[in-house]
């Protein structure tokens, strides 16, 4: 259990035992856990909008959503949207790029990419039809982190001279993220059937197309890479919920 407290820890700010905090053998093996992560995540998401949900408008009860998945991660993938958009966004070679990303400044498509996403999933969130509501908040994070599964095992660590990012690639496993991969998918169907198979695979091509453009541009991935996978990949399942919804499926 040490591994998932481990990424418990890493991943959110909700607290961890003194006795289970994470060693660095234990966050190497962490991967594994962030789908199980994502769907505690997921289970407060879904919590929260149904207690909110009686008290506020949906558009005001998503804007609370918004936040709270913003509190509880720490804020940890939205800093790496913005480092990302930043670099990538910035028309320079490779190795500027990673420079860029390193800077804890925030520049202007930094600002811009985060306000969009963040305006982007408000918008999303408040669209997803009531019946769908449930599943679509429950499966969000776990189909973010699967997608993050992904891009650590398809790509290598960018940059040469390692980082906090560099750990997770000693362990990956491309038939671990695609297990992950499959057990997200089933679980999308099980809870919501077509819609919610399709909301999952929604996320997971996100962020394989996000691993195609990543590796077109540094030639594999880092840390903030990761952050902007999450961030725009948790968008999907609100947004093919919602798209479901509208062609008038209610399961």
């Amino acid at each position: 259990m040490r591994s998932f407290f481990a990424a418990l820890q890493f991943l959110t700010l909700l607290p961890v035992p003194a006795s289970r905090q994470a060693r660095l053998e234990d966050l190497e093996r962490s991967l594994a856990y962030y789908p199980l992560v994502g769907l505690l995540m997921g289970g407060l998401l879904v919590l929260l909008d149904a207690g909110f949900s009686r008290l506020f408008p949906v558009f005001l009860t998503s804007v609370l959503l918004v936040i709270a998945l913003l509190l509880i991660s720490g804020g940890l993938h939205c800093d790496g949207l913005v480092d990302t958009a930043d670099g990538f966004f910035s028309s320079r070679p490779r190795e500027e790029i990673l420079r860029i990303m390193k800077d804890s400044h925030m520049g202007p498509m930094g600002a811009m990419a985060v306000v969009s996403v963040l305006v982007l999933k408000i918008a999303a969130f408040a669209a997803v039809p009531s019946p769908l509501r449930w599943w679509t908040f429950l499966l969000t994070p776990a189909a973010a982190y699967g997608a993050i599964m992904l891009n650590i095992a398809l790509l290598p660590y960018a940059r040469p001279e390692g980082g906090l990012g560099a750990i997770f690639s000693r362990k990956r496993s491309l038939p671990l993220a695609l297990v992950a991969a499959v057990t997200l998918m089933a679980s999308g169907w099980v809870a919501g059937g077509m819609a919610g198979l399709s909301a999952v695979s929604g996320a997971l091509l996100a962020g394989l197309a996000l691993a195609s453009w990543t590796h077109r541009k540094i030639g594999g991935y880092t840390g903030d890479t990761l952050g902007a996978v999450f961030e725009i990949s948790a968008i999907m399942p609100a947004l093919v919920a919602t798209a479901w919804g509208q062609a008038g499926g209610t399961v």
